[in-house]
């Protein structure tokens, strides 16, 4: 990479000439089609514009989305990047801060997602597990989507809080529910607030203050308690004042644990049901996950997971906003423009993926994908905090779900990809049917 003052390329990259505001609608909605055929057209740098001023890179060379992971955090700021989720995160948020102050808030987030702590939250996950498939109906038709959605986001709940009863968690479970639906108008709401005086927008941001103030006075009434050294769950760990005093605001606070609820539990949510998806359809790869659920291999489960997110990568994208000029891929990219890995391109390239269009867990057995080859959590000094901690979940919640059920898709015809703002996921909801073993 060539650093400012030492670029040699004068060239920008190529792309598409349609407008920014075509581009923005159709990459927003079909993404899963439209970015492979840009590599095939333009190569593996694209540069797209989006509406309203936005010049966006694909990468999908694994030599140029290095470059972007391992290269400076201050040239390539990530929190810039994702300044869209600022209206939800809100400012403090670990997703939408860069340097120092993302730093910070990382540290202050790690003990949580360690190795200790991911042993501590194994019989909790197992408990929550097994209290959810009890409620499963037999022989009928149902959304596994939403399913797992109510599981992870009780589990992430009792990290987050430590426990997660009474009538304010009730109300903030409801609600948390109702943030995760996003589409691409409700995003562009976001941008004004002259729309948010008009319904859909205007509900969704009546939502969105009323979890602030349940977390408010979440946080509030923790102040008070008088063992937080004592408890481990995330909210605890952060109002504890560490020997330094730097200590989190309320306003600090809540855009973590936002983050947390909302990011910490839709990913494995639907990875899990896009593992459901693909399993039900394969006899041999129902075997192999039933025997992995029944043996307690953990590596075999994991892999399932791992093939999941990469045959159906739950974020597509990850982008970073730089700060000064720099050269990529023999092309001159300025600042202000973002660089944008794709996640989902460089998933389905037979290349570093052979077969890349069939679920194959076992490729993660046999031998590791190429180094950087496989990316759902992101990389370099922004990797997803919580990428240990959604494996370990996923591996759970299936040992316990096949141990348990044989899994049938309601229809043969695998379902479409529903392509949301941020995620990817199964149109129909992962439509499956159980029965008992």
């Amino acid at each position: 990479m060539g650093r400012a003052g030492t670029i040699t390329s004068t060239t920008l990259p190529p792309g598409p000439p349609l407008p920014a505001l075509v581009q923005t609608l159709v990459v927003g909605n079909l993404r899963h089609h439209v970015l492979p055929l840009l590599k095939r057209r333009y190569g593996s740098v694209v540069r797209m514009k989006f509406a309203p001023h936005r010049d966006i890179v694909m990468l999908t060379d694994l030599d140029d989305i290095k470059t972007v992971f391992s290269g400076p955090v201050t040239t390539f700021h990530g929190g810039e990047g994702n300044v869209t989720l600022k209206p939800l995160m809100g400012d403090h948020s670990v997703l939408v801060t860069d340097e120092d102050t993302h730093l910070r808030t990382r540290k202050l987030l790690m003990p949580a997602f360690n190795g200790a702590a991911l042993r501590g939250y194994r019989a909790m996950i197992t408990e929550l597990t097994t209290a959810e498939l009890d409620r499963w109906p037999q022989n009928r038709a149902f959304g596994a989507h939403d399913r797992m959605r109510a599981l992870t986001l009780e589990i992430i709940l009792r990290v987050v809080f430590g426990v997660a009863e009474g009538p304010r968690l009730d109300e903030l479970r409801r609600l948390i529910g109702h943030l995760v639906e996003l589409d691409l108008v409700q995003v562009i709401g976001w941008q004004s607030p002259r729309l948010q005086r008009y319904r859909p927008w205007r509900t969704y941001a009546e939502r969105q203050a009323r979890v602030d103030e349940l977390l408010y006075a979440e946080i509030s009434e923790r102040r008070q308690a008088s063992d937080l050294d004592q408890r481990t769950d995330v909210l605890s760990r952060l109002l504890t004042v560490p020997a330094d005093g730097d200590e989190l605001s309320d306003a600090e606070l809540r855009d973590q644990l936002v983050t947390l609820l909302l990011a910490g539990h839709e990913t494995t949510a639907t990875a899990l049901a896009w593992a459901l998806h693909e399993i039900s359809r394969d006899p041999e790869q129902a075997a192999f996950t039933t025997r992995a659920a029944d043996e307690g291999d953990e590596k075999a489960l994991e892999a399932v997971m791992k093939e999941s997110l990469r045959l159906r990568p739950v974020v597509g994208e990850v982008v970073r906003r730089l700060t000064e000029d720099v050269e990529i891929g023999g092309y001159r990219i300025p600042a202000g423009f973002d660089v944008m890995p794709s996640i989902l391109v460089v998933h389905g390239d037979d290349d570093h993926h052979p077969d890349a269009r069939l679920f194959r867990p076992r490729r993660f057995l046999d031998g590791s994908p190429p180094a950087g080859s496989w990316l759902p959590f992101g990389g370099g000094a922004r990797r997803c905090l919580g990428a240990g901690f959604s494996l370990m979940e996923g591996s759970i919640v299936l040992r316990e779900l096949f141990g348990r059920f044989a899994v049938a898709p309601e229809h043969a015809r695998p379902e479409r990809i529903r392509s949301r703002p941020i995620t990817l996921e199964p149109a129909r909801g992962a439509r499956i049917k159980v029965t008992g073993r």
